[in-house]
């Protein structure tokens, strides 16, 4: 009985010591840290166009919104539009 409360005390202070440890460690590695999530790229929608719209939608309008040149071909046309659909998915996280 004795050794089992022994066994029992020992587990509880290592415990107690590795938390220590742990949060000493995340608090020297916070600036770091910090410094990488802010260096990690944005999502690829984040530069949306914001301007306002004309009543009936241009070539350069639709550019803006998928985020391509006015004159980009078909290709990437799709592949923005597609994206942009991807991005914007009601299923998505699902």
């Amino acid at each position: 009985m004795a050794s089992t409360m022994v066994a029992v005390g020992l587990t509880i202070a290592a415990a107690g010591f590795a938390g220590r440890y742990a949060l000493k460690a995340m608090k020297q590695m916070e600036p770091q840290v910090k410094q990488a999530l802010q260096s990690l790229s944005k999502p690829g929608f984040s530069g949306y166009y914001r301007g306002g719209f004309e009543p009936k939608m241009t070539k350069r309008e639709a550019a803006l919104i998928l985020g391509v040149s006015p004159t980009a071909n078909r290709s990437k046309i799709r592949e923005a539009h597609r994206r942009i659909m991807l991005l914007n998915h009601p299923d998505k996280g699902k």
